[in-house]
């Protein structure tokens, strides 16, 4: 298993936990931006630089992965695309992405994006809490004990 991240809007916090858990594991990650990233020497953790423009590097990552691979967005579309292909997406939030939830979840994309298109403000998530980030530590940790078994 590779880890994916789809580093633009990845918070901070979650790319240092990342990190250590890349390394901790030995496992391989690629951090996928269309900006340079900087990132602490490691023989597991890459970056891939891609050109601006909507959804580069959400296609690159798609494009790249395999199935197993582990790919951590916030990005509906892509956590749809990547279960679609046979990987695992996880929000930064620690929320697993399955077959069994992401119609709901784009359903409930969609419907805020039309409701933000007629005027509606609705706000944006919350900021990334104590409790969402140890999800996120947690829900990773499990994925990567999984798979080196």
């Amino acid at each position: 298993m590779k880890i994916w991240v789809d580093a633009d809007a990845c918070p901070v916090v979650v790319k240092e936990i990342l990190y250590r858990a890349a390394h901790r594991t030995q496992t391989e990650m690629t951090l996928v931006a269309n900006q340079g990233l900087s990132v602490p020497p490691s023989p597991y953790i890459n970056t891939l630089r891609v050109s601006s423009g909507f959804d580069v590097a959400d296609d690159e990552i798609v494009l790249r992965l395999a199935a197993g691979d582990l790919v951590i967005t916030g990005d509906i579309p892509l956590a749809a695309e990547v279960i679609e292909k046979g990987g695992q997406a996880l929000s930064p939030r620690g929320e697993l992405h399955t077959t069994e939830n992401i119609k709901a979840r784009l359903n409930i994309r969609d419907f805020m994006d039309t409701m933000r298109s007629s005027g509606v403000q609705t706000g944006g998530p919350a900021p990334l809490s104590q409790t969402d980030r140890q999800n996120f530590a947690n829900r990773l940790d499990t994925i990567l004990t999984k798979a080196k078994r």
